[in-house]
């Protein structure tokens, strides 16, 4: 059944709480779901003063203080009605249509902005979807692979999710619609803006016959902090991760290690050790990534995955009591932004300045993340007081120059766990 609609048993004023939510400065998904899970509901935070704001952790009094200035500024149900002239197709967590694996992740979007085909047997989780990403300049080898696999699991009934991007993402979308399969494309712009260009008619067959997603709204251009967020909703829709091509600092391999942190499988094809594109590949299967050896042995693996028990709607999963976690109190309550490293980790880090010069901005970045333990996203923009996209599009390029490590839960630490 494919329909192109939000879908049913609309929650109309908490959907017009994560819109006005994704407005307010400082608010990030793995703040606002924490925001969400204090409150009971979205409606019920809108209210809050700073003093119970700072009962949710990550928000410490400056941050609350900010967050109650913002909200001076926005009316939830007027900014909802604006939202829904300039863009008519969108999903937030308290619609019905929202894809439900995304609401196994810490960090779901607050507002997904879609154009083309709505499959709901997609979106209920029904229809099996699978990530594959690569390199922008992949090999014969990897163009050839790409198309045997998409193949393969299209005629399984798979949906293929990527990127648009050139090289991998492209061939992955262009072969499945070739074989008459669905595809979703996830776009770091408005889903009204192409981008590369050069996939502008790749991206308009996909709008006809299969679907665009985005977290950011109609009219966004493309900026290098948004591809970092759009790996991490390309990684939550899937049940897996296919990693086709990638030298080792390709972001392709973030996305592999989101869906490893989602709890999702992550796969990648081998190749020759001569050949730099497959050393990313090489890399995660030494780290205990599953090996491709054939479509068949693929589709085997693939099988075993078990089926995700998603809740319908977002507070079904994670509120069976609204607001039980919330005590109003008249004092402020700071939470600490600091997460305690667990026991049975070591944590190889360094308190010495990279060896290499950072821009002032990284370098920001870089001194905001604790030298000795794990520290939330929202803390390190707290202190670094970067805006949240350029925040997390450095600590993209210090994980890749190997400063920093990403763990579950947006969570960062300096060097690497053993």
């Amino acid at each position: 059944m494919v329909l192109d609609h939000r879908g049913q048993g609309l929650k109309s004023d908490e959907r017009a709480y994560w819109v006005a939510w994704s407005a307010v400065p400082k608010v990030g998904p793995t703040l606002l779901l924490r925001i969400q899970r204090t409150f009971g509901t979205l409606g019920a935070a809108w209210t809050a003063s700073p003093t119970d704001l700072c009962q949710v952790e990550g928000i410490g009094l400056s941050t609350a203080e900010a967050i109650a200035q913002s909200r001076r500024a926005i009316v939830p149900k007027t900014l909802l009605q604006t939202y829904e002239q300039h863009n008519p197709g969108f999903w937030t967590p308290a619609d019905a249509a929202y894809p439900r694996l995304l609401l196994e992740i810490p960090d779901p979007p607050p507002v997904l902005y879609y154009r083309g085909q709505v499959d709901l047997l997609e979106n209920q989780g029904e229809r099996p979807a699978i990530a594959i990403v690569g390199t922008r300049d992949p090999s014969n080898y990897g163009k050839q692979w790409t198309r045997r696999l998409v193949h393969t699991l299209s005629d399984a009934g798979f949906t293929i999710v990527s990127g648009l991007a050139a090289g991998i993402d492209a061939i992955a979308h262009q072969s499945c619609l070739e074989y008459n399969g669905c595809t979703i494309a996830v776009v770091g712009t408005g889903v009204n803006i192409i981008y590369p260009w050069a996939n502008r008619r790749l991206a308009e067959q996909v709008i006809v016959r299969g679907l665009m997603l985005s977290e950011y709204p109609a009219g966004t251009k493309p900026a290098a902090a948004h591809f970092p967020q759009r790996n991490r909703i390309i990684a939550g829709l899937c049940r897996a991760t296919l990693v086709i091509e990638a030298p080792l600092k390709s972001g392709a391999l973030i996305t592999a290690r989101i869906s490893n942190d989602y709890g999702r499988d992550v796969y990648a094809l081998p190749g020759s050790l001569d050949e730099r594109r497959a050393h990313g590949c090489l890399q995660l299967i030494s780290q205990g990534a599953h090996i491709i050896l054939s479509e068949a042995s693929l589709l085997e693996m693939l099988g075993a995955i078990p089926h995700f028990h998603t809740p319908q709607l977002f507070n079904a999963d994670f509120n069976s009591n609204p607001g039980a976690n919330f005590t109003p109190s008249n004092d402020s309550m700071p939470s600490n932004d600091r997460v305690p490293s667990n026991d049975r980790v070591e944590i190889i880090s360094t308190t010495e300045q990279p060896a290499i010069a950072l821009e002032p901005n990284a370098q920001k970045v870089w001194d905001s993340v604790d030298a000795d333990g794990l520290i939330s996203f929202d803390a390190i923009v707290e202190r670094c007081q970067l805006p949240t996209g350029e925040t997390l599009a450095l600590l993209s390029q210090l994980e890749l120059m190997g400063l920093v490590t990403q763990h579950p839960g947006m969570l960062y630490s300096r060097g690497h766990f053993s």
